[in-house]
């Protein structure tokens, strides 16, 4: 599957570390565009730059559209986010940012689809949300597959 966006981090040993601070040390320019975040290997990155979702987060995105959009891919599995907004009669760009907080919170992938297409892929089958009334600790849990 391709990354929609390019990393916010770069992956690397520790002596590769070193050296790219000495080099920005002695030209500050070396550090155009590079991520400021390293880590040693890309599953160590991928689990620190995840982002939680909160319960509240995650009530407010299973709204009854929403949840319409998750019962499409899951009924007639879309080519594309285009064909899922002409199943679901939503326009495609905000279709395209629930479908990202979607795949944010481990419930929907993308897979690569013909001619760039992105194809959505339901990728969860339950979400269980620990709901603390106090504030304190609320959580929030995806399983997978469907």
């Amino acid at each position: 599957m391709k990354e929609a966006f390019p990393p916010t981090y770069k992956v690397g040993s520790l002596r590769e570390f070193a050296e790219w601070t000495r080099r920005v040390v002695r030209d500050p320019q070396a550090a155009r565009g590079v991520p400021k975040e390293w880590f040693a290997t890309k599953e160590l990155a991928e689990r620190a730059t995840g982002k939680p979702v909160s319960a509240e987060a995650m009530v407010k995105l299973l709204s009854p559209g929403n949840l319409a959009v998750l019962d499409a891919i899951r009924q007639y599995k879309p080519g594309s986010v285009r064909e899922l907004a002409t199943l679901t009669g939503r326009k495609e760009a905000s279709l395209s940012r629930t479908l990202k907080r979607f795949a944010q919170a481990g419930i929907v992938a993308f897979q690569d689809g013909p001619h760039r297409t992105r194809v959505p892929a339901l990728i969860a089958r339950h979400v269980h949300l620990d709901i603390d009334l106090t504030g304190q600790h609320s959580a929030v849990a995806v399983d997978g597959p469907p």
